[in-house]
């Protein structure tokens, strides 16, 4: 039996101490100085996350007014959420055998979720009462319900708990498990919720028992347990969790778990973690056993396990990935598509793959240091995850869609417009507990100096400087930083350089620097005493891309990038009695940047040359070219994609067709 008590054998020094619990648990309390977030790793890496207390967000920019908005109306939203749907009342009644569970069998991970977004936004507002309320009383909920071996699931202990362990492939309970000891490490490192985390423990060391090296041979069917007992392994230092995880992904892909009802591909389930050349299968759980895969490469040294997520990663973004870094082609089993299959109206592109996608990403980042794994990261942030939330913060996506048709008959899987909440209510939570914790994932420093990977207005503090960035990026292409160092000897200050722009520049105290970027980022490494003033330029002019020809979908036809953003169009910006999908671009005319200051509703808006076709009065089918219609010249307006689906519902598309005259048919020479 692994030692379940609080203190761990050997506890890190970033563990908060009971009397940091205690006094931070209090309202308005400030936590502990250098709060770990979401991942941090104990081994070595190229990279080193900087403590999530570290960097602040100015709420005026636009991933601190997201996050801003999540702390005043998604995370409130989300809470009042799992009340209105009985998540929370399974829990507080999971003892009863006569009340029937409400809602999707795995609803406690929402209440994880949410509880995990709570602990990580307590990091940076401690005076929120509601907050610590609700942390504080669901812990105590989930400890005064779990059973005594450390079973905790509403669902089987609320009437069937003969089912327990039954059902490893549809079940959900390692994933809930997941989620729980996710939310136990947030609200330890955040010194909150002092229940919860020996729930978590007795969870964690009830699945060692289980199944660990003498126990028994099985895996989940939805991956997310790994990375969660990687990261209570660095919070508490116990290996007998490390080795599980390991143990799971070493189990995985020996068809434990049978084909089930989508094949066992769609479970990961079909081949080894270190043998498969595919990113396959159901998206989410895709790229969630890939973020667990990466912390267990990185705790174990493991170099096979780092080589099979990189061989994976080359599969998933060189050819099944959107434009927008969404990751998902087929609403059947909300999963992965065959190569180039990546059709725009079809996407089912689920908010929590995104997030899957940017937390996997994140941890190869941090394990290899190379630039491409935050382009990605930008790229999903800005368009897929970025364009799931609403700009009340209280209505979602969960599939997100490149198109959506005129006339399209919406559903829960495929709505016109955000919805407040869903059945499966996986993403609105999922969204919170990022946003929480966004500022995270931002930057990172290591003894050679500080590394700024994404760009927002705020104001950081490494070992080395306090580095404050003012900045109306991604909507204007300069980046000012301020840095005040005391530091003894030289550092060094990366800047990383997006993999779409070209031409960067970077001023130092007003003086232009012959500086080259190598590997994605300009490295400025000098004695850095006193205050030093920097411009970075990042160029950002209209992009006017095309899909490789074997994505079928969308031949003939272009979008629209300005710098990380993709944009769309929208019907509410067409004339009245043009209809979106009778629109045809002109990609050779000059596409124009319409600035409209960082207080509208949409800061910046693209132009271009277009023309629209009469398409009502033809056949479904007709001889080519058909007979020539006159086609009406117009002046489109694009939109950011994250922003589509704020006025009123109608359709979008991001994937635009050209202007295309058929072409004379030449005499055989």
């Amino acid at each position: 039996m692994v030692d379940s008590s609080l203190v761990p054998p050997t506890a890190p020094a970033t563990a908060p101490t009971s009397t940091a619990t205690a006094a931070s648990s209090r309202v308005g309390a400030t936590p502990p100085v250098g709060v770990d977030g979401p991942v941090r790793p104990r081994a070595s890496t190229a990279l080193r996350p900087v403590p999530l207390d570290a960097l602040r967000l100015d709420p005026a920019g636009l991933l601190g007014g997201w996050q801003r908005r999540n702390a005043a109306a998604t995370l409130p939203h989300c809470i009042e959420q799992l009340d209105r749907s009985g998540a929370l009342d399974n829990l507080r009644q999971s003892g009863d055998r006569e009340r029937p569970h409400e809602g999707m069998w795995f609803s406690d991970s929402d209440v994880y979720k949410t509880l995990e977004a709570a602990a990580w936004q307590l990091v940076s507002q401690p005076d929120a009462p509601e907050l610590v309320s609700f942390v504080e009383a669901t812990s105590r909920l989930l400890a005064s319900v779990q059973d005594g071996d450390g079973y905790l699931n509403s669902y089987f202990q609320q009437g069937q708990p003969e089912r327990r362990w039954q059902d490893m492939r549809d079940g959900h309970e390692l994933y809930c498990a997941g989620h729980l000891i996710q939310a136990a490490v947030a609200a330890g490192r955040a010194g909150v919720g002092d229940a919860l985390v020996p729930v978590a423990v007795r969870v964690a060391d009830m699945l060692v028992d289980r199944f660990g090296a003498a126990g028994i041979d099985a895996v989940c069917g939805h991956p997310e347990i790994e990375t969660a007992l990687v990261e209570l392994f660095r919070f508490t230092g116990r290996r007998a969790y490390l080795d599980l995880a390991a143990r799971f992904v070493d189990l995985r892909g020996n068809g434990l778990l049978g084909p089930g009802r989508f094949g066992s591909a769609y479970y990961l389930d079909h081949v080894p973690v270190r043998q498969a050349t595919e990113f396959t299968g159901h998206a989410v759980r895709q790229v969630y056993l890939l973020a667990g895969v990466v912390d267990v490469a990185t705790e174990t040294g493991d170099a096979s396990l780092l080589a099979a997520a990189e061989r994976l990663w080359e599969s998933a973004f060189g050819s099944k990935t959107y434009l927008t870094g969404a990751h998902g082609s087929r609403h059947r089993d909300e999963a992965v598509g065959d190569p180039y299959e990546l059709p725009p109206d079809r996407a089912y592109a689920e908010t929590c793959a995104a997030i899957g996608s940017f937390q996997w990403n994140w941890r190869m980042l941090l394990a290899t240091g190379a630039v491409r794994y935050a382009d990605e990261m930008e790229r999903v942030l800005y368009n897929a995850i970025g364009g799931s939330t609403a700009l009340d913060g209280r209505h979602f996506f969960y599939a997100n869609p490149l198109h959506l048709r005129t006339d399209h008959n919406a559903t829960e899987d495929a709505p016109s417009q955000r919805l407040p909440w869903y059945d499966c209510a996986c993403c609105p939570p999922n969204l919170a507990r990022l946003m929480a914790s966004l500022q995270g994932y931002l930057a990172t420093a290591d003894d050679t100096g500080t590394q700024l990977h994404l760009y927002a207005a705020g104001t950081l503090h490494t070992p080395h400087a306090t580095v404050r960035v003012v900045t109306e990026y991604p909507w204007h292409d300069r980046v000012d930083l301020t840095v005040e160092s005391h530091s003894s000897r030289p550092w060094t200050l990366a800047l990383r350089v997006p993999g779409w722009c070209a031409g960067a520049t970077v001023r130092v105290d007003g003086a232009d620097i012959q500086q080259r970027a190598t590997d994605g980022y300009l490295r400025l490494n000098r004695d850095w005493r006193g205050t030093t003033r920097l411009t970075l330029t990042l160029p950002m002019p209209v992009q006017v891309l095309a899909a490789h020809p074997r994505v079928d979908a969308v031949r003939g036809c272009v979008a629209l990038r300005r710098g990380p953003l993709v944009y769309c169009l929208e019907q509410a910006d067409l004339p009245s009695g043009v209809v979106l999908e009778d629109v045809a671009i002109d990609p050779t005319g000059p596409v124009d940047t319409v600035v409209h200051g960082t207080t509208a509703p949409v800061p910046v808006t693209l132009q271009a040359h277009a023309v629209a076709h009469r398409g009502d009065d033809r056949d479904l089918y007709h001889d080519y070219p058909g007979t020539p219609v006159e086609p009406t010249p117009l002046r489109l307006t694009a939109v950011p994609y994250f922003l589509w689906g704020n006025r009123t519902p109608g359709p979008m598309r991001v994937w635009l067709p050209t202007v295309i005259e058929p072409t004379p048919r030449k005499e055989h020479q």
